[in-house]
């Protein structure tokens, strides 16, 4: 598994469209066409072209990047806890999911009164037990297409 790095990347991916959601994430993907579909050759059934986004992402592989906006996560603590997670779950899934290049969004808050520590166990429990949540629903759904 490939890890984004530059913010076009990023853009690309989120630009792909939602796949999965939960209460506090959302999971954008952007499918990856192999080379060997992208050939114009008369004998090979016509694929979809080449397209710009498609040249940043130089492996054929399934790529991730974590969004954590300090909208939604104030301390770098937590910000850096929640991305952990997101990168740990996501080596569990990472033989299961399609070909493509992956975002995972925190896109609400999680309560600071129920979790009052900037990092603590039952954030990081609830935080793990979504992100499988999320990528559960995301592979049922690559399932069903």
């Amino acid at each position: 598994m490939q890890r984004l790095k530059t913010r076009p990347q990023f853009q690309a991916a989120l630009a792909g469209g939602t796949v999965s959601r939960t209460t506090h994430f959302a999971l954008h993907r952007l499918i990856l066409v192999s080379p060997e579909n992208t050939s114009m050759t008369p004998s090979a059934p016509l694929g979809p072209a080449p397209s710009s986004e498609q040249a940043l992402f130089g492996l054929f592989d399934v790529w991730l990047g974590a969004m954590v906006p300090k909208r939604w996560a104030r301390r770098a603590v937590t910000r850096n806890t929640i991305k952990r997670q997101i990168y740990n779950v996501s080596e569990h899934f990472g033989d299961r999911l399609s070909v493509a290049a992956h975002v995972v969004r925190l896109r609400t808050t999680f309560d600071r009164k129920q979790f009052i520590s900037a990092t603590s166990e039952p954030l990081k429990l609830a935080v793990r037990e979504e992100l499988v949540q999320l990528f559960e629903r995301a592979v049922r759904q690559e399932g069903r297409s």
